[in-house]
């Protein structure tokens, strides 16, 4: 925190000046938390830290955590804001994260994870923020690309070649519009078990606690899910997985044929741009822990890639991205912190 920063005023008008203070996990970004705890009432909330010299803004996680709340989602209550200097108290919902719940109990997968999809129903039976941003068919591919921008130079040592990631966008894009071609709903992007806390004093949707959602936009319905089934992070069962996907389609009213398809696209599309975001937060953020990550993420995208529909992009990646075996990722940490963004 710079010396001109601080969130004393806010934190005082708040009723909060007194309160103990001391660091929480942070994430992938440039944001930092606090748990504040009240001396005498073991009253607590989180104080987010978010400096804009540092390229954050606040201003989309209030929107989207009212947008959540309005729809009865759990997200954090907003306690008090400095939007200027990227400061918020928000509430506490505790520590009791799917992952943790998980990694104690493994098979509560369904009875946690269930909650998690109706809550998706629930938001996407919704209308989506107004002036929300799109996840359209271009991004999705430019996003995808990323796989080809850092992990194929990282594995390789051979330069971005941008002719070649331009023409893999291109191909992806016109999966999506094929695929996964409906009317977009509010994606969250993070939903995850390392951002979805259990909360079971709480009714129905609402027992499942949300963070990191300020990257929300538009887009396919199968790509929240995705996200939450196939986690960069921690294996979810295959018979889980296939249990929730389809009972998700039946709530939805949607055709499971069809919606398998966008799943799995959704799913190549999500892991090939994390395998390239992960290469990039070593490469250049100095970040090499994100690379023992690629393995499983790999077979996430194989396993999505083995679906027909996806046949053409299947052999693209078979014939453009190296697996990750130990050497080729040796190569992307040595690399860490060397290389500037595009």
């Amino acid at each position: 925190m710079t010396p001109s920063r601080s969130p004393a005023a806010m934190l005082a008008a708040a009723g909060w000046a007194d309160a103990l203070r001391r660091p929480l996990a942070g994430d992938a970004s440039n944001r930092k938390y606090e748990r504040l705890t009240r001396a005498g009432t073991g009253a607590a909330a989180v104080l987010m830290d978010a400096d804009p010299a540092k390229g954050e803004d606040v201003r989309p996680f209030l929107r989207i955590a009212r947008h959540l709340a309005a729809q009865g989602l759990s997200a954090p209550a907003i306690l008090a804001e400095d939007v200027a200097q990227g400061f918020l108290l928000i509430e506490d919902l505790g520590d009791a994260l799917f992952a943790r719940i998980l990694a104690a109990e493994p098979g509560r997968e369904v009875e946690l994870y269930a909650p998690a999809a109706a809550a998706l129903a629930r938001l996407h039976a919704a209308p989506l923020p107004p002036g929300i941003a799109r996840y359209d068919a271009a991004l999705m591919g430019r996003m995808a690309a990323l796989a080809l921008d850092w992990y194929l130079p990282g594995a390789t040592g051979l330069a971005r070649d941008p002719d070649a990631s331009a023409a893999f966008a291109a191909m992806v894009a016109g999966l999506k519009d094929r695929l996964a071609p409906g009317e977009p709903v509010l994606v969250l992007r993070d939903f995850h078990a390392e951002n979805l806390l259990w909360l079971p004093e709480r009714d129905g949707a609402a027992r499942v606690g949300l963070l990191d959602f300020q990257d929300a936009m538009a887009g396919p319905r199968a790509y929240d899910l995705v996200s939450m089934l196939q986690d960069a992070r921690r294996d979810v069962t295959p018979a889980a997985e296939a249990e929730l996907r389809a009972r998700f389609a039946a709530d939805e009213g949607l055709d499971p044929q069809a919606f398998a398809a966008e799943y799995a696209f959704c799913g190549a599309q999500r892991n090939l741009r994390i395998i390239g975001v992960f290469a990039r937060l070593s490469m250049h953020y100095g970040k090499p822990h994100y690379v023992d990550l690629i393995p499983r993420v790999w077979d996430l995208l194989q396993r999505d890639l083995s679906h027909p529909a996806l046949a053409d992009l299947a052999r693209a990646v078979a014939a453009l991205l190296p697996p990750p075996d130990p050497a080729t990722l040796r190569r992307i940490k040595d690399e860490c912190g060397r290389h500037p963004l595009h």
